[in-house]
């Protein structure tokens, strides 16, 4: 596996040097920055990401304000305890995407921010607290747990909210099957197990946080 050092000389090269690629890397939030989160905002990101995977993002973006009004701001307990009538009525409310399984998923998804709020403190607590060097437990948890926030729904919504996260993009993907990492899109359990071993010592190495890492990667192939 190539040094993180000769990935980046290669990636600063195809991007026209430090500055511009350094511009173009994420910053993840520290861990106070995200425990000041409130339990909402995370509700609320997560809920964008459902509703945007698989649709038109900016369809959502411009519809965001109207998902705003009809879940009161994304109150946890207010959305807890939804009714499976008051969901009947939002699946035809046009402020909104009308689909039914994915404003089903609000209902559940703010049941598990509040259950790992009690357990945790806070689900930002409990985002700052999990360990950086198993984000792929992570992606498995929320998935677990969660509602519809399997595949690529975990990662877009742990660097959306600041929690530091590679990317399995299809750049990062080329970038670790040139590496040896793995032959193809990792999806089992040892494949994953691979890849996060390969961040995990690039950071070691580099002392770039993960989010900087994958960016680089995909800057890395052309």
């Amino acid at each position: 596996m190539e040094s993180f050092a000769s990935i980046y000389a290669r990636a600063a090269k195809r991007k026209g040097g430090d500055d511009a690629l350094n511009a173009l890397l994420p910053k993840p939030k520290t861990a106070t920055q995200l425990k000041r989160v409130p339990n909402d905002r995370y509700l609320s990101e997560m809920t964008a990401c459902v509703f945007r995977s698989g649709f038109v993002w900016k369809i959502i973006e411009n519809k965001w304000p109207g998902f705003e009004e009809v879940f009161h701001d994304f109150d946890t307990m207010h959305c807890a305890m939804l009714s499976d009538e008051d969901l009947e009525q939002l699946s035809v409310d046009k402020r909104i995407v009308r689909n039914a399984r994915k404003i089903a998923s609000v209902r559940h998804n703010a049941q598990f921010v509040r259950e790992v709020a009690r357990e945790h403190g806070s689900f930002g607590k409990y985002l700052a607290d999990w360990p950086e060097d198993d984000v792929v437990g992570l992606w498995n948890e929320l998935k677990r747990r969660g509602d519809r926030l399997g595949g690529a729904t975990s990662g877009f919504f742990l660097r959306f909210v600041g929690k530091d996260t590679f990317m399995l993009s299809p750049d990062v993907v080329k970038a670790l099957v040139r590496q040896g990492v793995v032959d193809k899109a990792p999806s089992g359990k040892k494949a994953l197990a691979a890849v996060q071993q390969a961040f995990n010592d690039w950071r070691e190495e580099s002392g770039r946080p993960l989010c900087q890492i994958s960016r680089v990667l995909a800057a890395s192939v052309g």
